[in-house]
């Protein structure tokens, strides 16, 4: 850290949270920005008001932006008082000062000396001594110099509490004079802003942790830890008891939980139906799905003239032949309101997807402005948007994109006061889609639409709390279409066959028998990683790359978790090179050519969670300090890092079976253990073998496998909205317009 002192020069930008962009000359400043003494430098921070005539003391680095150049980015800042006549007559003639020009500021001083200042904070009628100056006048001053001193008052004691000059700032812009008196109140409030765990350690700084507030707020962390944890949108009185007493170490007895409950349910903060607790906007959002998918369905249904001769057409134009199932999906697909289509590998669910779409801009006569405006093809992840798009070849996107996603703020530009108006939208990996990312769709289209929901149920539910596609399955108020039918890509493969049997929870013997496309290669915990390391070697001299292989595990701890796996990998398809640069973070060694994994979604760059792409190059940039830059490459999109995002890419040689959803991969290699025991289950297995294309070799252990087919752990989700959609479809006389 640094640590300059001098004044601002220029503001170039101001965002409302305080964020400023500008220029500061320096006066005095630490060992390392001596060079830069009565010079002006570009600085970045987050700052309440700020005077041009004041004195002010930031810490911060002075940094390398890629984009902008050297700046010093503050990391905190101080104040100084005016010291000697001259600074402060400046300062009570500023802009700051209403009511008192220079010539009244040299009166003042004149009269109440260089402690002018502290004077008249401590007491504003000090300014009547002053000739010419009236009450009015006096209490406007007062008032001024106390507003502007009292931002940076606030702004150290939040501080001294611990939070952080970004969430001082955040709490000042929201609440400013009251900031304070809110913190000592009713702290969890600003959990829309500040962290809880954060909130919660300040609280525990002030208070007892058996506290009225405290108790109230970690009632309803707990439901939402739970609901992340578990994918519930409802709980039992029991889960919230023993999470306050696991999590939070408040133990109070079931009676005093009791008492707490009803005073949130009649705040409306929780509501009870059948017995069942839900936050608030949990229940709120599969209502308004229910609510929002009975306004679409009450249109009435589309009829499509010749269908029989139209997808004769399509076939004879695509050289392919639809089964019965399919024929029906497309159908529906195109002559309901909602439909949906569902099916395991290998049944033709893209195929169909690329039908819906030529059937429809034939049967409406679309010219391409047409397609644009009226077709919106979803995804929930950026690398299914890309599969959807190439099947297609019309333009595909994630439905955070579509929705206009803001990071910052976290909301959707696109939402119930601002649609988009397209005609028919199909969603793809709908089993990836959470609560509150289908309600915010629905909210976001309107409702004379044509809306078709394709995806495989069978498939690791979303990340988030609910089970959306199950629950509109299961429902039966949905036209819903089930392809069966395998088309192997040879008659000695058996991908989408091992997939069937595992959905069905009935492998057939000698499962583990060798075929063209599968390989079942048994190896103890402790023989995976040679037997992985000897493969990929294999494959290489075969001419296969890391953009062909993809090993998907269960987990990232443990001898054979996907963080070891990585090291051996790296090594095997990008070993340490002399011409290739390469930077250590922490224990990971990020190299030139390296292939990584996007963990978080970053609109702004178009990648998202789950994006594969590789390390085109290292550099390093000099400035005060030495900076690295890494340029990755997304699919051609090429983005900039800098080392402290990389806390946001893993390596991807190995990743994540949970990951790998929306994804295909020509190769792919699992490894099953006994050691990922918590992982072994049903949906897990089976999302990883559907995601191979051309081969799969399956390494471990053999009972560990059957355990996990046998295992239906992830179906036990506790959700409403089936029982919300019989509400709203049933009871309130669904009838078409």
């Amino acid at each position: 850290m640094e640590c300059i002192k001098g004044k601002f020069k220029q503001m170039i930008f101001e965002s409302d949270n305080g964020y400023k962009v500008g220029l500061f000359r320096i006066k005095e400043a630490s060992k390392g920005m001596k060079d830069f003494e009565n010079k002006v430098i570009t600085f970045t921070g987050y700052f309440a008001m700020v005077n041009n005539e004041d004195y002010y003391d930031l810490t911060g680095n002075y940094i390398f932006n890629e984009r902008y150049g050297n700046q010093f980015q503050v990391s905190s800042y101080e104040r100084e008082e005016p010291k000697g006549k001259d600074a402060v007559i400046d300062f009570l003639s500023s802009s700051l000062v209403k009511g008192c020009g220079e010539k009244t500021a040299i009166s003042i001083v004149d009269v109440l000396g260089e402690d002018a200042l502290t004077l008249i904070k401590n007491d504003y009628q000090e300014l009547l001594k002053v000739p010419g100056i009236s009450e009015v006048k006096a209490r406007r001053i007062y008032n001024s110099i106390v507003k502007y001193q009292s931002t940076d008052e606030i702004i150290v004691n939040l501080k001294k509490l611990g939070f952080t000059i970004n969430e001082a700032l955040a709490i000042l812009n929201k609440w400013g004079e009251s900031s304070l008196e809110i913190v000592n109140k009713d702290i969890y409030s600003l959990i829309d802003i500040i962290d809880f765990n954060k909130l919660d350690k300040v609280f525990l700084g002030m208070k007892e942790a058996d506290s009225h507030e405290r108790v109230l707020a970690c009632i309803i962390e707990s439901f939402k830890r739970l609901s992340f944890k578990n994918g519930d949108t409802y709980l039992y009185e029991e889960e919230i008891f023993s999470n306050l007493r696991n999590e939070f170490k408040i133990f109070i007895t079931e009676d005093e939980l009791d008492t707490y409950l009803d005073e949130l349910i009649r705040k409306k903060e929780i509501i009870v139906k059948d017995k069942y607790l839900f936050l608030k906007e949990y229940y709120d959002e599969e209502e308004d799905i229910a609510l929002n998918l009975e306004l679409i369905a009450r249109h009435s249904k589309t009829k499509v003239d010749n269908f029989t001769a139209l997808i004769a057409g399509i076939e004879e134009e695509d050289k392919v032949k639809y089964n019965t199932d399919q024929k029906k999906a497309i159908k529906n697909a195109l002559t309901n309101r909602i439909s949906i289509i569902t099916g395991g590998p290998g049944t033709g669910k893209t195929t169909i997807i690329n039908s819906i779409v030529k059937l429809y801009i034939r049967i409406h006569n679309l010219n391409y402005k047409d397609i644009i405006n009226e077709i919106a093809l979803l995804a929930p992840t950026g690398r299914a948007a890309k599969k959807l798009s190439d099947s297609t070849g019309l333009g595909a996107m994630t439905i955070h994109r579509y929705l206009k996603w803001n990071k910052e703020k976290n909301e959707f530009q696109i939402n119930e006061y601002n649609k988009n108006y397209h005609k028919l939208i199909i969603v793809d990996e709908t089993s990836m889609i959470d609560t509150y990312l289908f309600d915010s769709l629905l909210k976001g289209i309107g409702h004379n639409i044509t809306l078709v929901l394709v995806g495989d149920a069978n498939q690791l539910p979303s990340v988030g709390p609910g089970l959306i596609l199950n629950d509109l399955i299961d429902s039966d108020m949905f036209t819903h279409t089930t392809l069966e039918q395998i088309y192997r890509q040879s008659e000695n493969s058996y991908i989408p066959i091992l997939a069937k049997e595992i959905k069905e929870h009935n492998l057939r013997e000698g499962f583990d028998m060798q075929t063209d496309d599968y390989n079942f290669m048994i190896a103890s915990g402790l023989a995976i990683k040679e037997m992985i390391r000897k493969i990929c070697i294999m494959s290489r001299e075969k001419g296969l790359t890391e953009e062909d292989i993809q090993i998907l595990a269960p987990m990232y701890k443990g001898e054979n978790g996907i963080d070891n796996l990585n090291v051996l990998l790296q090594e095997i398809f990008n070993p340490k090179d002399k011409n290739k640069k390469e930077i250590k973070v922490g224990d990971v060694i990020y190299r030139e050519h390296d292939k990584v994994l996007q963990l978080v979604n970053d609109p702004d760059n178009n990648i998202f969670n789950g994006d594969i792409g590789y390390i085109s190059s290292i550099d390093t940039i000099m400035n005060p300090k030495k900076k690295e830059v890494f340029t990755i490459d997304f699919d051609g999109n090429e983005v900039i890092y800098t080392k402290e995002d990389l806390i946001n890419i893993k390596h991807a040689y190995a990743i994540s079976i949970h990951k790998s959803q929306g994804s295909e991969f020509a190769h792919v290699i699992m490894p099953i253990s006994k050691n990922y025991y918590k992982m072994l289950y049903n949906k897990l297995i089976y999302t990883g073998v559907s995601r191979a294309k051309k081969s799969l070799v399956v390494i471990g252990e053999m009972e560990s496998f059957i355990m996990a087919v046998n295992n239906d752990y992830s179906t036990n989700r506790k959700t409403y909205l089936k029982t919300q959609l019989v509400n709203k479809f049933i009871n309130n006389e669904h009838t078409t317009l």
